[in-house]
């Protein structure tokens, strides 16, 4: 009875979402359609990817370096298009469930490379085909005509944006961090860095202390 629920409620919400971009608002942004379609696609990989109890997170940077092993969190983190401190909590989360290991770089301290174990590798295995599935499913009774046009418009779409953002580095745009982002939201500004003094006016001003001691003593004393 509570499979036919979440059944009525789901198909309750497709039939609204279905009637507002075909009737309400046909011609919407692409940015809104493009937001629901890939929400259903992560939707639908992620009820099947629950029977093996792996979460969609995992899953991205289990799917990368299935590709790529070797990454750094950096480059996991790009590849991801997610911030570093999400890809730290995910790979903490995936170590100890023993999907992959972490290593240091043998040319850099700060850098730590990620490698997939036997267990990572071996989900590819039973994972891919889901993948897959849900792919088969969203393109059911879609001309193949219209899907090739559909991938060229993406491409085309991802292109446009890439250049976007290269030239707004050039305007100082930028991606900002989950840290400056939260104080952008609380409308707090960064604290200015103090200066640091010299060692050499240190120890002037530590003389010119103990100078003003001695000669206090000196009064006192008198």
């Amino acid at each position: 009875m509570v499979a036919s629920r979440s059944r009525s409620a789901g198909e309750a919400v497709t039939r609204q979402m279905l009637r507002h971009w075909q009737e309400a608002v046909p011609n919407d942004r692409l940015a809104h359609l493009v937001k629901h379609a890939a929400r259903g696609l992560a939707r639908a990989l992620q009820m099947r990817l629950t029977e093996h109890s792996v979460s969609y997170g995992h899953w991205s940077f289990l799917r990368i370096l299935w590709e790529t092993e070797g990454l750094t969190q950096r480059q996991l983190s790009d590849e991801a298009g997610v911030m570093e401190p999400t890809t730290f909590s995910a790979l903490n989360a995936m170590e100890k469930l023993g999907y992959v290991v972490r290593r240091p770089s043998p040319t850099s301290r700060k850098e730590v490379h990620v490698y997939l174990t036997p267990k990572g590798r071996a989900l590819k295995a039973k994972l891919v085909p889901l993948a897959e599935e849900v792919n088969e499913v969203a393109l059911r009774h879609v001309d193949p005509g219209d899907i090739a046009a559909t991938r060229r418009t993406l491409l085309a779409l991802i292109a446009n944006l890439a250049a976007d953002e290269a030239q707004s580095l050039t305007l100082r745009r930028r991606i900002p961090s989950t840290r400056e982002l939260s104080r952008l939201l609380n409308g707090s500004r960064p604290r200015a860095r103090r200066p640091r003094a010299r060692k050499s006016s240190l120890r002037r001003r530590g003389r010119t202390k103990k100078r003003t001691l001695w000669a206090r003593r000196g009064t006192v004393s008198a």
